[in-house]
C-alpha cells in the first residue's frame, strides 16, 4: 500500500513514477524480432545502433542527472545489452539503491554477472530466455543456455520469456520450459509475455488470435502446478483483452523511457514506433491493466481514479516553471 500511495503522489506531481533507460546501444546478439533495434524504434530518423552512447564517469553522471530529473520509483535498466557497462553499473547500483529505488535490469546474461550485485538491495535481475534449449540457442547465442546457467550461479533471478509463433509448434512445450527453469535455485519467478507486434507486421514471431488462446488457456492451467510461474489471472485476462491504445495503457502512460543517448524519449511505450495495441503481450502492460481493471469497495475501477490523477498531474506539472524559469 505504501509503494501505491508513493506513485499515486508522484503522478499527482506531473511525475512518471517508472524511467526505463536503454543504457547502452551495444549489444553482441542478434535476435530476430528484437524491437530494441527495429527501424522504427527510435521514431525512423535513425536507430537504437547509430545514437551515440556514453561510458564511464559520462554514462554514471548522465543516468544519475535523469533519476534526479524524473524521480521514478522504479528504474529499468535495458539495452542493448546492460552488461556490456557492468563497470558502470558496479559503480551506478548501489548508489541508486540508496536513494531507494527500485532497480530492475534486463540482461541476457551473455557475459559473468559481477557477484556483488547479489547483495544490492531493491535490485531485480531479470534474464531473458527464449523458450527451450534449440531455439532459444539458435536465436540468442552467444548467450547460450550454457552460459546463462553458468553466469547465474549465485544470483537470484527472474526468467523472462517472449512467447513467440516458432515456440507453440507442439503441444507440452510451455510445460516443459517451466519445469526446467523451475527446478533451477537460482529462479525466483517466471514472468511470460507474448510477442507484441508492430501494426502491419508480418513475420514468424508473431502469434496468431487462436495461439494467443491457446497460450492463456495453458498458462491458467500451469500457473497451478509451478508457483514460480507468476501469471494471476487477471494478468492472463489482459492478455486477452490488452488496453486497445496507448492512451488506455496504464504503463505507456506512467513509464518514461529514453535511448542510450540518455535524451531520445522513446514513444508510445518502451516498444516505440507504432505498436500494435489489439495484440500487446508485455507483461508490463497486462499486469497494470489488471490492477487498472480492479474494483475498489467492488464498484469504483482503479483506472479511473489513476486516470483523474494524471489529468491533475499534468496540469500542476504546467503550472510550475520550468528549469529554465527557476
Amino acid at each position: 500500500m505504501e509503494g501505491i500511495i508513493s506513485a499515486w503522489g508522484r503522478i499527482l506531481r506531473g511525475y512518471a513514477p517508472s524511467l526505463s533507460i536503454e543504457i547502452t546501444r551495444e549489444c553482441p546478439l542478434r535476435c530476430p524480432g528484437c524491437y530494441a533495434y527495429g527501424d522504427e524504434h527510435l521514431g525512423g530518423d535513425l536507430t537504437l545502433r547509430e545514437v551515440r552512447d556514453f561510458k564511464g564517469q559520462e554514462l554514471i553522471d548522465g543516468v544519475l542527472a535523469l533519476v534526479d530529473k524524473h524521480k521514478p520509483l522504479h528504474l529499468s535498466i535495458v539495452g542493448g545489452e546492460p552488461l556490456v557497462r557492468y563497470r558502470e553499473l558496479n559503480t551506478l547500483l548501489p548508489l541508486l539503491s540508496k536513494r531507494g529505488i527500485h532497480v530492475q535490469l534486463v540482461t541476457s546474461a551473455v557475459r559473468q554477472i559481477p557477484p556483488e550485485w547479489h547483495d544490492i538491495k531493491r535490485f531485480t535481475m531479470v534474464v531473458s530466455i527464449d523458450g527451450l534449449q534449440p531455439e532459444h540457442d539458435a536465436r540468442r547465442t552467444p548467450a547460450t543456455y550454457e552460459r546463462i546457467q553458468k553466469h547465474i550461479v549465485g544470483h537470484r533471478i527472474t526468467v523472462h520469456c517472449t512467447v513467440t509463433r516458432q515456440q507453440i509448434h507442439r503441444p507440452g512445450y510451455i510445460e516443459e520450459f517451466l519445469k526446467f527453469w523451475s527446478a533451477k535455485p537460482e529462479v525466483r519467478k517466471i514472468w511470460m509475455s507474448l510477442y507484441t507486434p508492430q501494426i502491419g507486421e508480418s513475420s514468424a514471431e508473431r502469434l496468431t488470435p487462436s495461439d494467443r488462446q491457446r497460450v492463456v488457456s495453458d498458462l491458467m492451467a500451469l500457473r497451478l502446478r509451478y508457483p514460480k510461474l507468476e501469471a494471476p489471472k487477471g494478468l492472463l485476462d489482459a492478455y486477452i483483452d490488452p488496453p486497445s491504445s496507448p492512451d488506455e495503457c496504464v504503463f505507456a502512460r506512467t513509464t518514461t523511457t529514453v535511448s542510450a543517448d540518455l535524451k531520445t524519449k522513446i514513444t508510445p511505450c518502451q516498444f516505440g514506433g507504432t505498436p500494435d495495441c489489439e495484440n500487446c503481450g508485455c507483461i508490463a502492460s497486462a499486469g497494470l491493466a489488471a490492477v487498472a481493471r480492479h474494483q475498489l469497495w467492488g464498484f469504483i475501477p482503479v483506472g479511473t481514479i489513476f486516470s483523474g490523477s494524471v489529468r491533475v498531474g499534468e496540469q500542476l506539472k504546467r503550472l510550475r516553471p520550468t528549469e529554465a524559469e527557476a
